[in-house]
């Protein structure tokens, strides 16, 4: 159930951090309503939060997103107009794709389960 958890907060993450900036970037950069921008700005700060419900170490969390946010930037840029297919044209991205999630979903499930861990939280006062 933990990992199921882990797993829920990370495409929320996803999605908070995607979606935040696709909206700055359309009242920026295509003259959007400021309420794009606002939102944005909201879901942003959203993005920022949503991490702190990981049951995971910071570092470990994080390293595990960052697999799980290369992936949902490809699914993204491949599904929103007006760039539909160019994301997925280029090498980069496929060679983040295929190497990036590996590494961090083992970190992250070895930290969830407690294995290996070489960080002890500090006793609370």
């Amino acid at each position: 159930m933990l990992v199921l958890k882990s797993a829920l907060l990370f495409v929320l993450a996803g999605l908070a951090e995607i979606s935040g900036g696709y909206m700055m970037w359309l009242w920026l950069r295509r003259h959007e309503s400021a309420l794009f921008g606002i939102l944005g700005g909201v879901v942003l700060a959203l993005y920022g939060v949503i991490p702190t419900f990981q049951p995971a170490h910071f570092g470990r969390a994080y390293a595990a997103y960052g697999g799980v946010f290369v992936v949902m930037s490809l699914v993204w840029g491949d599904s929103v107009p007006p760039y539909v297919g160019e994301m997925c044209a280029s090498v980069g991205p496929q060679w983040a794709m295929s190497q990036a999630p590996f590494p961090q979903v083992y970190c992250l499930l070895v930290s969830i389960q407690g294995l290996g861990s070489a960080y002890t939280p500090k006793a609370s006062k």
